[in-house]
């Protein structure tokens, strides 16, 4: 056990050289710290974009729309089906890892701002000539023998420690780069949020739409078959002939085989939805058979303005993020033209007894700043830079680029989801003209005017008419989703997202 002066000693001499080698540095870094390389000051903001030019008036307003916009639709198992696929799908999975992966990034560049030290331990024998371990004969772990040869213990402990004074900013410029990386990570986040609350609507608009044209379907199917029952006892009485009654039983096998592939594509989408949901196919099958009607937009939808649309869609954050770092790049390429300094120390103990290592007279410390220039390098590091810089330069287009498809895709959007509801605005009327005619018809049928086969008739129609009304429904809802997608609506900030907190335990 070490006596009380020498544990004394050895604290003082590492407190010393510590608070030396922070001294030191805190002294060279005031005096000449600073950080090359441009100053990230943001992508230049487009203009001419203050109001979307394809908004329909009527349709849609200009307030801040709602983040979890799948909740105006009022639908109760989608806003269940989407929230399920947010928490559980692997996609999410897959996006946060890579942002715990970018997190620890960032947690361990900002690790190089800061002094390194280790502990060390050793012990062992060493056989020399005498003539290389003649100062050490004396003591008692020498052994002489008849080689000529000196064998002799050494033990050492100690701590060591370095710092890398960052002078020129490189460090600092790589913790900015990562800061950004991690940021443009979280965007990559929300934008599988955005993307797959927009899938799963979209499957389950499709999973309706085709549940109620499968009914429409069956019930046409049943009116031919009257109509084709009663053509045969007309053919049978003389009054219908035999083309007559095939032309009939082509329709009927006709809309029979269109069944077919509505019911497949019904199954297609129950798969989508369980595996959007990260859950086997099959697994939704008892929750979603049941036919309901495809859920519609609010009469009036808020789309906000192309200002907002710019701070909020993932991907241009993500770009922007990514064009952030690109600058830093150019930063810590700019620093490797200058030398680097880093502060050296070392406190410890060496004998060649054991029994002495921790006396006072086996103390050794030492401090001392290492310079290191690498003044001949063949313009590597100018080709660095200017590499950073074309990356930067790519970095702005690939940002100006996501910027002008973003705006496209939401005026494209807004167009097309305000066609698709004037769309089902007249095939709403042309439904309920034919559900008067359909009135008429039975009318004129109870005063004997008109035959079963006439009411047949227009009821076909009239269940043609809603099939149209139907698809053109499921398109409109679509084209809802598509807007907000394109708008970037589906996610919400998460703690530290502005700064890229470090990560937690």
């Amino acid at each position: 056990m070490a006596p009380a002066g020498t544990s004394r000693s050895f604290l003082h001499s590492a407190r010393s050289i510590i608070r030396c080698t922070a001294v030191a540095g805190a002294i060279v870094l005031l005096c000449c710290a600073c950080t090359v390389g441009p100053n990230y000051k943001g992508p230049p903001t487009p203009a001419g974009f203050s109001t979307f030019q394809r908004r329909p008036v009527a349709a849609t307003s200009e307030e801040t729309p709602v983040a979890r916009w799948w909740v105006t639709l009022n639908d109760a198992q989608l806003t269940k089906l989407i929230d399920s696929a947010l928490q559980n799908s692997p996609d999410v999975r897959l996006a946060e890892a890579r942002l715990r992966e970018a997190r620890y990034t960032l947690a361990e560049r900002r690790t190089g701002l800061f002094p390194q030290g280790s502990v060390s331990a050793l012990g062992g024998r060493t056989r020399a000539p005498k003539s290389l371990l003649g100062s050490l004969s004396g003591n008692s772990g020498a052994q002489s023998s008849n080689s000529g040869a000196t064998q002799t213990s050494l033990f050492n402990v100690g701590f060591d420690a370095s710092w890398e004074l960052d002078l020129f900013g490189g460090t600092r410029r790589s913790v900015e780069g990562a800061r950004s990386q991690a940021q443009s990570s979280e965007a990559r986040l929300a934008d599988t949020h955005v993307q797959l609350a927009a899938q799963v609507a979209r499957s389950y608009v499709n999973l309706r739409e085709a549940q109620h044209r499968i009914g429409l379907v069956r019930r046409s199917i049943e009116i031919e078959q009257q109509m084709l029952e009663l053509t045969q006892l007309r053919r049978d009485a003389g009054t219908a002939s035999q083309v007559d009654v095939e032309r009939l039983q082509v329709q009927a096998m006709q809309t029979q085989a269109s069944l077919l592939p509505l019911q497949a594509f019904e199954d297609h989408s129950l798969n989508e939805l369980a595996i959007l949901s990260g859950l086997a196919p099959g697994s939704l099958d008892e929750q979603l058979r049941e036919a309901q009607a495809v859920p519609l937009p609010a009469a009036t939808v808020a789309v906000g303005d192309p200002a907002g649309l710019l701070r909020r869609r993932p991907d241009i954050r993500a770009a922007e993020r990514d064009l952030a770092a690109s600058n830093a790049k150019i930063g810590a390429s700019i620093a490797q033209y200058f030398p680097t300094v880093r502060l050296l120390g070392t406190v410890g103990f060496v004998s060649t007894d054991a029994s002495h290592l921790f006396e006072s007279s086996s103390l050794t410390a030492f401090g001392l700043p290492v310079l290191s220039w690498n003044a001949l390098d063949f313009g590597r590091t100018r080709a660095r830079v200017h590499e950073a810089e074309a990356s930067y330069d790519a970095a702005l287009s690939q940002y100006q680029s996501v910027v002008l498809r973003a705006l496209e895709d939401a005026e494209t959007s807004l167009s097309r989801y305000g066609r698709e509801r004037e769309h089902v605005v007249k095939l709403t009327a042309a439904q309920a003209a034919a559900a008067r005619a359909f009135d008429l018809t039975q009318q004129r049928r109870s005063a004997g005017t008109a035959s079963l086969t006439d009411l047949l008739d227009i009821e076909r129609q009239r269940i043609q008419t809603e099939q149209e009304l139907a698809e053109a429904q499921a398109a409109m809802t679509n084209d809802f989703v598509s807007l907000h997608k394109a708008l970037g609506l589906g996610w919400a900030p998460q703690p530290g997202y502005a700064d890229a907190a470090d990560p937690g335990p």
